[in-house]
């Protein structure tokens, strides 16, 4: 019987801290947006924050709003032009700091559509976590926000 209530008080507490480890990592300021209207791609931004003592890494993203969903960033090519790469690697998010993902940067890529994004709708993402597992977000689109909304802002 002692054998049993340590296996249960065990599963337990290895229950709790998962979820208490995805709780460490918060996001805020998300948006998606299209660049035009019927635009077959679109884009998700945010804050990740990581409040927790460890490292972690968002390593991939899911959405039933695009037939596929990836984490991209912007590179200047060879000829000074600005191409978009997929991060097979994903995003550090270090202990205690945060990471945004923002226009011109870090981004989730939604790549062929399965329908058109308008002004309010809402986009359902899944982000990946390396050790913080999945966290479900609901994304508002928001085709009005200038570039620079909502940015970090850094103070010295």
């Amino acid at each position: 019987m002692i054998f049993k209530s340590s296996i249960t008080a065990a599963v337990a507490a290895i229950a709790m801290s998962t979820a208490a480890f995805a709780a460490d990592i918060t996001v805020s300021d998300a948006y998606a947006r299209v660049s035009s209207k019927g635009a077959k791609s679109g884009a998700a931004f945010m804050v990740i924050e990581n409040t927790s003592s460890a490292d972690d890494r968002l390593i991939d993203v899911r959405s039933d709003a695009a037939k596929l969903t990836q984490l991209h960033t912007h590179k200047a090519g060879d000829n000074g032009v600005m191409q978009m790469l997929h991060v097979e690697e994903g995003f550090a998010i270090p202990a205690g700091e945060g990471h945004a993902l923002k226009r011109g940067g870090d981004h989730v890529m939604l790549m062929g559509l399965t329908a058109p994004l308008a002004h309010g709708d809402e986009v359902a993402l899944t982000l990946v976590f390396e050790n913080a597992g999945e966290i479900s977000v609901t994304v508002p689109v928001d085709l009005e926000r200038k570039p620079d909304h909502g940015a970090m802002k850094h103070s010295h």
